[in-house]
């Protein structure tokens, strides 16, 4: 099995119009061509984890019925990026027409009000349900930030132009893998959590494999091999980013949100069940 568990694509009736949306969205963002710094893609990590809120949200079946199938996998990632590209591009006229002194202000303010409405409203699903458990979540958080910090020192030390041209956005593609590879380690060796994803069960079960899973379980090896997929990443993407940087960033912006987005959504997850 190549997918991961849930992969379930909408019926044509919804599937057409959102994909409809979303080339529209691409197009005005192409004619509008905003620029993509590093403001830009921090400003755009809340809306990773919006999307991120929005899968927890049908993972507990908030939804009704008719459109549930809209926040599952994969269709969720096209809904949230037709929400925040209409933000790009509400920013970029806001921008142009003199209202906002910069766009990446704006995507990042509306982003971190999506996420946090969203997140307040999981949040308090799991609370009437009195399966609020913080613990296990803020030490991911915790352990991510620690090994993030020795991460990119240690990228710093030892190649230092990597860090210094992928800058904050490097930054962010390794503590979003961190967070991926962390909160997966728990929820695999202490919450009892499964893995959907076949490559990552893999990585899981070849940790479980080794002498040192009695000690200190299966989950290091996937942390691991995340910080070094992200670190790798990061040193061939050097010269692209020196070359071109608006479009190397954008992409770099989408290997974040594959890190940060599934780490976001085992976060909050593990909070309210």
């Amino acid at each position: 099995m190549v997918l991961p568990e849930g992969f379930v694509l909408p019926p044509w009736y919804l599937l057409v119009p959102l994909l409809v949306v979303l080339a529209g969205v691409v197009a005005l963002l192409w004619a509008l061509d905003p620029p993509v710094t590093d403001r830009t893609v921090l400003a755009f990590a809340p809306w990773m984890m919006f999307g991120a809120t929005l899968h927890v949200l049908h993972r507990i079946e908030a939804y009704p019925d008719h459109i549930e199938v809209l926040f599952a996998s994969p269709s969720v990632y096209l809904v949230t990026a037709v929400v925040a590209g209409a933000a790009w591009i509400i920013a970029s006229l806001l921008y142009a027409g003199g209202l906002q002194s910069t766009i990446s202000r704006f995507v990042g303010i509306s982003g971190t009000a999506f996420f946090a409405v969203f997140a307040m409203i999981a949040f308090n699903i799991g609370w009437e349900r009195g399966t609020i458990d913080p613990f296990w979540p803020v030490i991911a958080v915790v352990v991510t930030g620690i090994v993030t910090a020795i991460a990119w020192v240690a990228l710093s030390l030892s190649f230092t132009d990597v860090a210094a041209t992928t800058g904050l956005t490097g930054a962010l593609v390794v503590f979003g893998h961190t967070l991926d590879g962390v909160s997966t380690a728990i929820g695999y060796d202490i919450l009892g959590a499964s893995e959907e994803v076949p490559l990552s069960r893999l990585l899981l079960e070849a940790g479980e494999a080794l002498p040192t899973e009695a000690y200190i379980g299966a989950g290091w090896l996937f942390i691991l091999v995340k910080v070094a997929l992200a670190m790798v990443i990061l040193g061939l993407f050097r010269e692209y980013v020196e070359e071109r940087p608006q479009q190397a960033r954008l992409l770099l912006a989408l290997v974040a949100a594959v890190g940060l987005g599934p780490g976001t959504h085992n976060v909050l997850l593990f909070l309210i069940t």
